[in-house]
């Protein structure tokens, strides 16, 4: 665990962090939002990298079961660093000699009576921190579900508001499409407002927007697989309401979807040539049938 995700929107960490609300965490990433956005620092490179990792923190933050976690998992880092603070502490109480005999005295009775602390602290640092990462992609998983059960409903003609850029995305490649979300505060996004920002990437074949109280969303078809990458990896929003955009299925996928695909056409073409086969050998044993009769 290298990032403290209290630490990255400037929030205390430790019990206090554990203590916050929700609310103080939505304020906290609001402001530094405004602080780190790349409009506002257009000479620093790092600009685009660190304000991801605002939103990443955030994300973590503001889902319950990953931020116990987290906290879980500095609350054990904490214990262990005190352990080894009143450790040395007492080491530095006592001179050399007597130090070493203590020391050799200490680790004997751990090992005949009890686990050493320090290895079930790291143990227990370990398993939380699985734990985590379970959970960190368990949230980007939830997103990717979002994404496709907002295109699902767009092909069964179910739900969202259709905007006017471009044409319909039920022909579109899932490769060109950008699944967009952002909080319900400040600005909100309109059809055409996201088809303005997209369209700095490339052609924007659709925008559908997907209405909700809390959360909006929305689909954004591209014109090409490089214009979805290119709009994925800088494309911000306003600085008021941040854009998290993320594509819809991974380049991989869809190939690999594809690969499928022709594999199949190629056992149907196969079972559909052999049937084809017996029915023409079928046909010319009945004319040589009935030929014979007429003999």
């Amino acid at each position: 665990m290298d990032v403290d995700h209290y630490s990255v929107l400037g929030l205390p960490s430790g019990e206090e962090g554990a203590k916050l609300t929700e609310k103080e965490i939505s304020k906290a990433y609001k402001q530094k939002a405004l602080e780190l956005h790349p409009d506002k620092r257009p000479d620093d490179p790092n600009a685009h990298e660190n304000f991801q990792k605002l939103k990443s923190s955030y994300e973590i933050l503001k889902d319950d079961k990953a931020r116990k976690l987290f906290d879980d998992l500095l609350r054990v880092k904490h214990e262990q660093q005190r352990f080894k603070c009143e450790q040395q502490h007492r080491y530095d109480q006592q001179d050399v000699k007597r130090w070493k005999m203590m020391s050799d005295l200490e680790e004997r009775e751990h090992a005949a009576f009890a686990p050493d602390p320090t290895t079930k602290a790291r143990e227990e640092e370990e398993r939380i921190a699985r734990k985590l990462k379970e959970e960190i992609a368990r949230i980007c998983a939830m997103h990717m579900n979002r994404g496709a059960s907002a295109d699902s409903g767009l092909k069964k003609g179910k739900g969202g508001t259709k905007g006017n850029v471009g044409g319909g995305v039920g022909l579109a490649d899932k490769e060109k499409m950008l699944k967009v979300s952002w909080e319900k505060v400040g600005e909100d996004y309109t059809a055409e407002r996201l088809g303005e920002l997209f369209s700095r990437f490339g052609k924007v074949e659709d925008v559908v927007i997907k209405n909700s109280k809390k959360r909006g969303s929305a689909l954004v078809v591209m014109g090409s697989k490089e214009a979805a990458v290119a709009a994925a990896g800088s494309l911000s929003g306003s600085l008021s309401n941040p854009l998290l955009v993320v594509p819809l299925q991974p380049t991989v996928a869809a190939e690999f979807s594809h690969a499928e695909k022709a594999e199949e056409d190629n056992c149907v073409n196969k079972l559909v040539g052999a049937g084809y086969q017996a029915y023409e050998d079928a046909v010319l044993k009945k004319l040589q049938m009935a030929a014979k009769k007429q003999k």
